[in-house]
């Protein structure tokens, strides 16, 4: 079971991520499980009839606003980095949060390392599943990197100068 970095603590996962090229055979029913966007938009309304949680995942070059009807159907909205340098997810966790007012988990999966957490969560995740290799408990750390900040941002929507007044 992988370790996921959520709310500022290390849990064991009970979330099932499928692959990109998965179906609906054999699907259980009732085990809460995050589908890529590509499974949504064909199968919602069987996924919909499940009795388990249900998530959805989107890649780097997916937008966010192909689910923006459909976010009162997901706990989780997990946003792919294929590779660490890719950064276009930030901005879907900043929609997710500031234009579409989602409440639920923003989860970062794929190449996702140490050095990026406090900035993924100025940007509006709350959940981090690290790459396999990397171990969770020291990465949590990093979310204490910084003391403060002085731009505005999801998680602080003021910046330093208008705080201080």
């Amino acid at each position: 079971m992988q370790r996921l970095i959520k709310n500022g603590e290390v849990i064991n996962d009970s979330w099932h991520l499928l692959d990109k090229d998965a179906t609906l055979d054999g699907l259980p029913n009732s085990d809460s499980i995050i589908v890529p966007l590509a499974l949504w938009l064909e199968h919602s309304h069987a996924l919909k009839a499940r009795d388990g949680g249900l998530g959805v995942w989107l890649d780097s070059d997916e937008e966010v606003e192909s689910i923006a009807d459909d976010l009162s159907q997901f706990q989780v909205v997990a946003l792919n980095f294929p590779v660490f340098s890719d950064g276009r997810n930030y901005s879907n966790a900043r929609l997710l949060r500031d234009r579409y007012q989602y409440q639920g988990e923003v989860r970062a999966i794929g190449d996702v390392l140490r050095d990026q957490l406090f900035f993924m969560q100025r940007c509006g995740f709350d959940a981090f599943a690290l790459r396999a290799d990397r171990n969770a408990d020291e990465a949590l750390e990093s979310l204490k990197d910084f003391s403060n900040t002085y731009q505005a941002a999801t998680d602080q929507p003021l910046p330093l100068f208008r705080r201080r007044a």
